[in-house]
Formats: structure tokens, sequence, C-alpha cells
């Protein structure tokens, strides 16, 4: 396995939000984190990130690895255009004009070069799916990528996140089934295993 969860607990005071969690991800795959607001989904990605410590438990499988992300909050740098904020966390083998491409994929042509904050709430969270898929990693770590998205637009993307994932560990939280059913992923319902053993 690529990556193994053992025992993993954390708590916010008198708040347990995990509790024991044990689980195995293989070294490749999309795995889909699905349960209700306040079940972890994204503080076990945080601590995975290692932008959370857990207050026990461990995980293997994450030494020397490299992770991109996608967090709920766009995270981009809104004077800067899209393609500029794709670069600066993209494979330095990547060229503006290939990235220019890519995101052309997922956004307008028109808008690959505006400021971000002149584009729509959905443009922003394109861009913030397309600067993680381009930039160099072994896991991908998405918190609610396809938030905000219509219908049509998250069948895009979704498209586009199978396609450049492949071959690759993506772990993700989303609150859809259908999420799940288009990226073909396996299900990891939290309140289901919270303090039970699924290795």
């Amino acid at each position: 396995m690529s990556l193994t969860v053992r025992n993993l607990s954390k708590a916010f005071g008198d708040l347990h939000v995990l509790r024991e969690v044990n689980l195995a991800f293989g070294d490749n795959g999309i795995y889909c984190l699905m349960g209700a607001s306040g079940t972890g989904k994204t503080t076990f990605l945080r601590i995975l990130m290692g932008l959370c410590k857990a207050d026990s438990g461990e995980i293997e499988g994450v030494q020397g690895k490299r992770f991109s992300a996608v967090f709920q909050e766009d995270r981009l740098c809104e004077r800067y255009t899209p393609l500029d904020n794709v670069m600066m966390a993209a494979d330095r083998s990547m060229t503006r004009e290939t990235a220019k491409k890519e995101l052309c994929r997922l956004l307008p042509m028109e808008s690959v070069l505006r400021p971000v904050y002149t584009l729509s709430g959905g443009m922003k969270r394109r861009t913030a799916v397309c600067r993680a898929l381009l930039a160099s990693y072994d896991i991908l770590l998405m918190d609610e990528p396809f938030a905000g998205l219509d219908v049509d637009t998250k069948r895009q993307v979704i498209q586009y996140v199978r396609e450049k994932t492949e071959g690759k560990l993506v772990i993700l939280s989303t609150h859809m089934e259908e999420d799940a059913r288009q990226l073909e992923a396996q299900v990891i319902r939290l309140q289901s295993f919270m303090g039970r053993n699924f290795l």
C-alpha cells in the first residue's frame, strides 16, 4: 500500500473529530472521502499534508512524497492572471504556452490573461484545480474541489481530473455521490469508520 493510516485521532477541545481511524490507500487511484459536515474530512486532509497535527496515531507512506492540493478556499494570487498562478506551482519543465493550452481546456481563452480578481467564482475554482494538477506531485489532495461549479462545468472538470491523475494517488472530499460516481472513485464514508478498523 502507498499510504497507511493507523489509529489516527484528533480532537479540538471536547470535540472528537477523528477517532482511531485506520485506512489503507493504494499506489494510485481516486478515493472519495464522504460524510456530513463535522466528520473530519478537511481535518484528515490537513493532517496528511502536515498542516495539522494528530493527537495520536501514525501515517506511513508520506515520507519523501510530494503533495499538491486544492483547498476549500481557492488560495489564488488575485492580482495575477490564472496563467501566472499556474506557473508559480507548475513543474519546472512546463512552458507558459503549454500551461496556457491546459488552462484553456477549463477556462474561456479571454479569461486566462485577466487578473484573477476579475473572474467569477467558478473560474477561480477551475484555475485552482488546474494549478494543482499541473504541479509536480506524488499525491493529490482535494477538499471539495468542485464546489460552486454547475453540472456541465463540473462534468468537464471531473473528466480533466481523471485524465491528468491517471497513475497517481488522489484523495478528495465531497458531499456529492454523483461526483464519486463520475470519478469512478473508491468511496470512504467517514461516519462509518470512526472508531472502527478498516485495514
